[in-house]
């Protein structure tokens, strides 16, 4: 039996830009179900639709999209646990860092520029309609340094990391460094299938929601500190 197309809002306030995304998305089988121009259309549609994926951009009249990602998630969790809980892709022409982490911090599950290709927008809402989170190459990036910038405020480990195993310290320490479950499989010569079950052991020991959030502890607790980055490029020798 095969999975019905995902199904998607599109919340921005230019209509040639939901108009482009929207034959984009129907091209590719994706089933796009209300539009919205603002921030407060988005919280209504989405009570009305329950739409699977919310693109959402940041800058809107009357509510913008940060505002409007909170509201929705905080009411989805209210009406239903997990798997009616809608995910919300920021989508926006502006990649400041405040942008970015506030995106992030209201629950948005991934942050993407609006120059992406039709494949990476439609990859993308497939990617997290699945659970899963994702965040532009470029944003990973500046994420990085926006958090190994803070020094020493960030050393101590939170103690609530202390669940962990050592693997599972490596896997998010690697995870909060942008690999993919294939490029961590490769680094740790496991297959994905491992590298998945690490992850969901990860999300569930700290209470996570996501992959996004799990990046977000992984440079608030300090696990990820200056420098790492560049470590992480380089091949591993532990099997």
């Amino acid at each position: 039996m095969t999975e019905p197309p995902p199904r998607v809002l599109l919340a921005d306030d230019q209509t040639l830009v939901r108009t482009g995304f929207r034959m984009i998305l129907s091209a590719d089988g994706i089933d796009v179900v209300a539009e919205a121009t603002n921030g407060t259309e988005a919280v209504e549609a989405v009570r009305r639709t329950r739409p699977d994926v919310v693109l959402m951009d940041i800058r809107m009249p009357e509510m913008d999209g940060l505002e409007a990602t909170r509201r929705i998630l905080t009411g989805a969790h209210a009406h239903a646990h997990g798997p009616g809980t809608p995910r919300v892709i920021i989508l926006t022409t502006f990649d400041l860092d405040r942008y970015v982490y506030a995106a992030l911090s209201a629950g948005a599950s991934g942050f993407l520029l609006k120059d992406v290709t039709p494949e990476q927008l439609t990859a993308a809402v497939r990617t997290v309609r699945t659970g899963d989170a994702l965040l532009a190459p470029a944003i990973t990036r500046r994420l990085v340094q926006r958090f190994t910038q803070r020094g020493g405020d960030t050393a101590a480990l939170h103690r609530d990391l202390a669940s962990l195993t050592p693997r599972e310290l490596e896997v998010l320490g690697l995870l909060a460094r942008g690999l993919s479950n294939a490029e961590l499989a490769t680094r740790l010569h496991l297959a994905e299938t491992t590298v998945k079950t690490h992850v969901a052991r990860i999300l569930a020991k700290l209470g996570l929601r996501d992959r996004v959030q799990a990046v977000i502890a992984a440079y608030e607790t300090g696990l990820v500190s200056a420098g790492a980055h560049e470590a992480a490029q380089q091949p591993t020798e532990q099997p």
